[in-house]
């Protein structure tokens, strides 16, 4: 009892005694541990993207040393801070772990020559344990980063930015951070660094989840540049304001008011509780459903598909199941899908299109229809109903995947099809009408493709996948509500209603103003394709367009022969097309303070 009260003492004066500094030195900290992510962040840049000698590298490892010396000072510096100490230390207990880990491997490998971590890799009979050890140190490094992102992030909703602007600015930082790491000299397999316009476009479309590429990803890249890629592709499709606020969120560290806004306006979610707690979900799912899409393609490459070795494999499955699921179109062929023995694997097929559908539905559709809370209340109470914008999202991706493979089969039966049996030519029929929707693989030759295909799947590009998710297009609700108001205003109703639902004026002219500005967008960009390439078709030129703006992916082949302007329109498109016309426009319109007065009824001529 004494020593309890003595303690709680001692507690109370220390307490007393940093009361007055606390401010002062959580701000330092704060400043000190982001300056040695930014470092740590320059030498794992260093590290992979330049050539190195063993000595170099064994220098580089001090620095990492050094800065993960400073982490762990950091952390005693705020539990000293805390106050409440072990609530600290439970609230913090994944961060202590990892600073323990540190501690531990560095006091033994500096004071008596013996590195814990790399000692107990090769014990358990881990293949090149030292590269093993320096992937886990990447790990680290990228954990870290994005704690500090996403502590930068909270502190960047303090500032009078709207959620739309911040939503812009976290991809832009994005997109220009993948262009220089793709610039360095081991990220391409010919000598000297990628060009920028080359690494921008890359970058754009990595990030932007669409797939267009000017330089064949399989052939110009090193491993270290198609993993970059991948990382590239899992940030944009899972948005880096998200996945910064999961890291912090994860490591114990609340979220602003203003924040949570910023999630709610990038998750499309009803409310900030719905946000917050959306968010550790969609982490959750995605990486659970890439991880069994990983599996399934790993075991179903056809018996013909050869790989170097079964790293190799491994990587590629991996690289194709987030791709699929991010709705990117990325492959590592340089043909796509349509390489050979690669376009007869076509289990493997049907399990990047359930993955494309997973990634193109939505999350919020996945947690009403998937989740065990959902699935065990429908079990109580079988009557309860699905949402309306699951419902939504269903019956129409339903209705245009059964639209498109029944269209695509009937033109191109005598064509691309010609060779197939009629099994191989649905699977491949299907597979491209989920494909078109926003993915971007490709099972067929599409520069062969008839006219009247063309034009059908330009529509189902323009179309997309469903809101909330990670798919591009106007998305299904928005062409829902579209065809629904039409159908309503041609029948002489003044109201639009969905089964027993009033769907209200805000919402109808949302989904009016996105179609007109996808419309209006697509226009002028095909426009200036025209203009900046006078000596292609017509409709390859729109096909790229509506493609790029739909973060699909598909190309008839011009992609790589495009001008220096046409690309830029390109990138711009694939940018603008990613983050949303409606985004776009908000984050750089000011919003109307007041609504309280009305115009006089006023008349005009439509039709």
């Amino acid at each position: 009892m004494k020593f309890s009260r003595l303690k709680n003492n001692l507690s109370e004066a220390l307490n007393h005694l940093l009361y007055g500094s606390r401010e002062k030195a959580y701000s330092s900290i704060r400043t000190i541990t982001f300056i040695s992510s930014v470092a740590a962040m320059g030498l794992l840049v260093y590290s992979f993207g330049f050539p190195l000698t063993p000595q170099e590298r064994k220098q580089l490892f001090y620095g990492f040393d050094i800065i993960f010396a400073i982490f762990v000072v950091a952390y005693l510096i705020r539990w000293l801070y805390a106050f409440r100490r072990i609530e600290f230390v439970r609230k913090h207990l994944f961060e202590g772990i990892l600073m323990v880990i540190i501690l531990l491997n560095g006091f033994f490998g500096y004071v008596f020559g013996y590195h814990i971590i790399p000692e107990l890799l090769a014990r358990a009979n881990i293949e090149n344990p030292l590269s093993f050890y320096q992937s886990t140190i990447t790990i680290f490094i990228f954990v870290l980063l994005f704690y500090e992102a996403g502590i930068a992030g909270s502190r960047l909703s303090n500032l009078n930015l709207k959620p739309a602007a911040a939503f812009l600015l976290s991809f832009l930082i994005l997109i220009l951070f993948g262009t220089g790491i793709l610039m360095m000299p081991e990220m391409t397999i010919r000598p000297g660094s990628m060009p920028f316009l080359e690494a921008l476009f890359t970058s754009t479309s990595a990030v932007c989840v669409t797939g267009l590429i000017v330089v064949d990803t399989a052939t110009y890249f090193t491993t270290t540049g198609q993993a970059v890629i991948l990382v590239l592709i899992q940030l944009g499709g899972f948005g880096i304001l998200s996945f910064a606020s999961f890291f912090t969120l994860f490591l114990g560290q609340g979220v602003g008011i203003r924040h949570q806004a910023m999630l709610q306006d990038f998750l499309s979610s009803e409310s900030l509780l719905t946000a917050k707690s959306l968010l550790g979900k969609i982490i959750s799912i995605t990486l659970l459903i890439e991880f069994i899409g990983f599996a399934c393609i790993f075991s179903t490459w056809g018996n013909e598909v050869q790989f170097e070795s079964l790293n190799q494999k491994l990587f590629y499955s991996l690289f194709h199941s987030v791709s699929a699921f991010c709705n990117a179109g990325f492959s590592l062929f340089t043909n796509g899908l349509y390489e050979e023995y690669v376009r007869e694997a076509y289990i493997m097929h049907l399990v990047i299109c359930a993955l494309v559908i997973l990634g193109g539905i939505g999350f919020p559709v996945i947690q009403d229809i998937l989740s065990i809370t959902k699935l065990r209340q429908r079990l109580h109470n079988p009557w309860r109903d699905w949402t309306l914008g699951t419902k939504i999202a269903v019956y129409v991706s339903i209705a245009l995947l059964a639209f498109g493979t029944i269209t695509f089969y009937l033109l191109e039966r005598n064509n691309t099809l010609a060779n197939l049996t009629f099994i191989e030519a649905l699977v491949t029929s299907f597979f491209q009408s989920t494909i078109t929707r926003t993915a971007g693989f490709n099972s067929v030759d599409f520069s062969q493709l008839r006219l009247p295909t063309y034009l059908i799947v330009i529509f189902l590009m323009f179309v997309g996948g469903s809101s909330g998710s990670i798919a591009g297009g106007i998305k299904t609700s928005t062409f829902y509500l579209v065809f629904a108001s039409a159908v309503a205003t041609i029948r002489g109703k003044l109201r639009l209603e969905i089964g027993r639902n009033y769907i209200g004026n805000s919402l109808l002219f949302r989904a009016l103003s996105i179609f007109a500005f996808a419309v209006g967008f697509v226009v002028l960009g095909t426009l200036l394709l025209t203009i900046f390439e006078p000596g292609m078709k017509f409709i390859d030129l729109f096909f790229e367009e509506v493609s790029a703006f739909g973060t699909v992916g598909l190309s008839t082949g011009i992609t790589g022969s495009l001008s220096s302007y046409g690309r830029i329109v390109i990138i711009i498109s694939m940018f603008i097309g990613r983050v949303g016309t409606i985004t776009f426009a908000i984050a750089f319109v000011s919003r109307v303070t007041t609504q309280s007065y009305k115009y006089p009824k006023a008349h005009i001529m439509v039709g």
